[in-house]
């Protein structure tokens, strides 16, 4: 690529793909150099890069606009990283892994060639009180830490692994990934320190977004009802999501909407209406989540349908499952023989 064209290159796929921030290159155009690799697992997202000397830095206006609060894990491979967020700065060297989050001011500088891998994950996935990870991020966690090692070695796995990261091994390790995550995070807290109150809080959160995942498909699932099932007051329900992240209502549309969105594109797409699979996940009215699907996704429930089941391949199920229908009355209507 044109020397000229390297850093607009370089911006546009960062800020479409994973990260908008601004970027300041410590070399002349001509020695500009950078490789990207971005890819999905389920909801979180993935960026392994290489590249030449360069500093990356979320401004105040950046992180307001960000329209999906996440938590970054950064694994510094080669090179060296100089981390900076809540007024707290650290140097992440290889092997060494960080924490940072999106809706906050940060800085990554990487003053030599480096090697780094990202994993972007959304807040709410990982239910853990804002103050915990503010009390994490910026914070080398190193080869000491055991969790960490483990987290690096299988971090590096998946980042590297596109057949990992696609199809049913995808499904499989997503729920594996964000509790890894976590330990991470909460093994910062084993001892005594500002955030060990917090992490002491975690099991209700756990329980609290368990228990809403379990009930996602029944339409009188509510505050009350969730508050109940766990003992304590509709406020300190609201008071303890807040402290992770979420917005009740929100996080519960979301759930709901994946789900549709999940059985559309599989099996039960061909077979079953689409008011049929909103209604089993808690969508009473059709038209309420045809709407929400499309402002969700950018596209109606039935096109997306569509795409993974072409109109002819359910014409076919349809004639097959019709010809069955009428074998099936022919049967019914044969007299039996005395």
């Amino acid at each position: 690529m044109a020397p000229r064209e390297r850093e607009d290159t370089i911006r546009h796929a960062l800020w479409k793909s994973f990260s908008r921030v601004d970027i300041d290159h410590h070399a002349p155009q001509e020695a500009i150099g950078a490789r990207m690799g971005l890819g999905t697992v389920g909801p979180m997202k993935v960026c392994s890069a290489q590249g030449t000397p360069v500093s990356l830095r979320r401004t105040e206006r950046l992180a307001r606009e960000d329209a999906e609060p996440s938590v970054f894990l950064g694994l510094q491979v080669a090179g060296t990283n100089l981390v900076g967020q809540y007024d707290r700065q650290c140097l992440v060297g290889p092997g060494n892994l960080v924490v940072f989050e999106s809706t906050a001011p940060y800085t990554l500088r990487f003053e030599k060639a480096f090697d780094y891998l990202s994993l972007r994950i959304p807040r709410e996935a990982l239910a853990l009180p804002e103050r915990v990870l503010r009390d994490v991020a910026a914070i080398a966690l190193g080869p000491g830490n055991p969790t960490a090692r483990l987290a690096f070695t299988y971090f590096s796995h998946l980042a590297a692994s596109e057949e990992l990261r696609s199809g049913a091994y995808a499904e499989a390790i997503i729920g594996p990934s964000v509790e890894l995550l976590r330990a991470v995070v909460t093994s910062q807290f084993g001892g005594a320190g500002p955030g060990r109150a917090a992490v002491s809080e975690l099991p209700l959160s756990l329980c609290i977004t368990k228990y809403i995942r379990e009930h996602l498909a029944d339409p009188a699932l509510s505050a009350p009802r969730i508050a109940a099932a766990h003992g304590i007051s509709v406020r300190h329900l609201y008071t303890v999501l807040s402290r992770s992240g979420i917005s009740l209502g929100d996080w519960i549309r979301t759930h709901r909407l994946a789900e549709c969105r999940r059985e559309l594109a599989g099996p039960s797409g061909r077979v079953r209406t689409i008011a049929a699979i909103g209604r089993a996940w808690g969508f009473v009215d059709a038209t309420h989540f045809s709407k929400a699907f499309k402002q969700a996704y950018g596209i109606s429930p039935r096109d997306w349908r569509e795409q993974h089941h072409p109109a002819p391949s359910r014409g076919r199920a349809a004639r097959t499952a019709a010809r069955a229908d009428v074998r099936a009355d022919a049967r019914m209507a044969t007299p039996r023989r005395r």
